[in-house]
């Protein structure tokens, strides 16, 4: 890390060492935080590293901090990464729910239809959930989502704090492609697994015998 941080090369020995592997920091000191001692190097021209230092009132707090400083990082790498981002505040959900019953379910026949129904009653979740912990009436605030989305053909989200439809994009509300597109994909897995389950418990108790009958064929 502190190569990182400074420049330089990693050496094992300064037989061979000249001025092309050294790195450059402007200023190192140690500086005393409660009862712990820390090293800071500062200044450094072309750093590639550095550490953050959280303080708090105590463990907990401290454990809240961080917690959310690498889920901070962890979404910019994401984004970074992915080269793309998608509206939050439950819009995307709100979207894709009202895809699938406009557009998708329209094109499908017979009991898929139940099950395209039931995956888009399962989306919105994401924003019943929102408009409950901020203390909204949930289904007057789906109402208003999804009639928003069907008059605008836009991203509309929930505004937590109204209650009412709002743009994500206009507010810089926005979550991670990969982090939506691992959750429909462990949603879907997750439940076909469950209804596989469903369906071999439901084989096993049909082949079961009749109360009061057995096994042995010598029985009377």
């Amino acid at each position: 890390r502190l190569t990182l941080a400074c420049g330089g090369t990693p050496m094992h020995s300064v037989e061979d060492m000249d001025a092309s592997m050294l790195g450059y920091a402007g200023k190192v000191s140690e500086v005393t935080l409660g009862e712990d001692k820390f090293t800071f190097v500062e200044e450094c021209r072309h750093a590639k590293s550095c550490t953050l230092l959280l303080q708090g009132p105590n463990d907990h707090t401290i454990a809240q901090i961080k917690d959310a400083v690498r889920d901070g990082l962890r979404a910019v790498k994401n984004a970074i990464e992915d080269t793309a981002v998608v509206p939050g505040a439950g819009a995307f959900e709100i979207a894709a729910a009202s895809n699938l019953r406009i557009n998708v379910a329209k094109k499908v026949k017979g009991r898929a239809k139940l099950g395209i129904e039931a995956y888009a009653e399962a989306l919105l979740i994401v924003p019943k959930t929102l408009a409950e912990n901020s203390g909204f009436d949930v289904q007057d605030c789906i109402l208003r989502l999804t009639e928003e989305r069907e008059e605008t053909g836009m991203a509309i989200g929930l505004d937590c704090n109204s209650g009412e439809p709002m743009i994500p994009y206009d507010e810089g509300i926005f979550d991670n492609v990969r982090v939506k597109r691992q959750c429909l994909f462990l949603s879907t897995v997750l439940a076909n697994q469950l209804l596989l389950v469903d369906e071999v418990m439901r084989a096993g108790k049909s082949r079961a015998p009749p109360p009061g009958a057995t096994d042995d064929p010598m029985a009377m």
